[in-house]
């Protein structure tokens, strides 16, 4: 007898995709290689997990939510290529990945923000991401300078990535069904000789002020989030970007310049 199907949990904001037409789009974008090691959060009821299992060496699947993990392990007992465990994918060793890791998982919503950084500040193993996710997230993370949707969460994922528009996802894909859009992009992990070797810390206190007060100009914010004038108008000057700029009209390249200028 097959093993009973765990209710949906609201507290998790659990969200099941039941389309396997999305799943093959999904699969099909990971493009998944010989050698690679597939990490997948929130497996839930196991639609993607299957799929995902057909055609990778290894698959890590992290399951917060006990029933889920019980009732994925009696259905994949036999599948010999799945490491399923029980446990906070937030708190996963990121740094202990096997080389040549991707990421490819619908995320849940409440934690997709925060998730999606981890795997960013994962400095190896992990390659590349394709991961699902609420529309508005997944257009904020493709968003380019001088639109409404850049801010923080386009440059910090922009400097690390570089990230692909997928497809979205209707509501009627997921039971129960959600009240948002979802959509599925790519990120594809820059190497670190792209990125340079400016502390994550530090570029992402820069860019944070800088958003923080989106209506003022870039000196103002800075300021405002607690640097000198005379500090702010060294930086820029050094960066040749004009005091007068606001943060949504300056490019990743222009962040980073201004946040080694900080650091001199």
């Amino acid at each position: 007898m097959p093993a009973r199907l765990p209710p949906a949990l609201k507290r998790l904001g659990q969200h099941f995709l039941i389309d396997q037409n999305i799943v093959r789009k999904i699969v099909a974008l990971a493009a998944i290689q010989p050698g690679e090691t597939i990490l997948e959060i929130g497996p839930g009821r196991g639609i993607l997990t299957a799929a995902i299992c057909a055609v990778a060496e290894r698959v890590i699947a992290v399951e917060i939510d006990p029933q889920l993990y019980a009732y994925l392990a009696e259905t994949f007992a036999g599948c010999r290529n799945l490491d399923l465990r029980c446990g906070d994918a937030l708190e996963l060793a990121y740094e202990s990945l096997p080389e040549r890791t991707v990421v490819v998982a619908n995320l849940p919503y409440y934690a997709s923000t925060p998730l999606l950084m981890k795997f960013l500040e994962t400095r190896a193993g992990i390659t590349r991401m394709v991961i699902m996710l609420q529309a508005e997230v997944a257009e904020r993370l493709i968003a380019k300078p001088g639109t409404r949707d850049y801010g923080v969460l386009s440059v910090l994922a922009q400097r690390c990535a570089e990230i692909s528009w997928g497809f979205r996802v209707s509501a009627n894909c997921f039971r129960p069904r959600p009240e948002v859009a979802s959509a599925v992009v790519r990120l594809n992990r820059r190497s670190l000789a792209s990125v340079g070797d400016e502390p994550d810390a530090t570029f992402a206190h820069v860019v944070r002020a800088a958003f923080a007060h989106r209506r003022k100009t870039l000196a103002n914010s800075l300021r405002d989030e607690g640097w000198e004038p005379a500090q702010i108008a060294a930086a820029l000057s050094s960066s040749r970007i004009a005091p007068t700029c606001r943060a949504e009209s300056l490019t990743v390249d222009q962040f980073v310049t201004l946040a080694k200028a900080f650091r001199t």
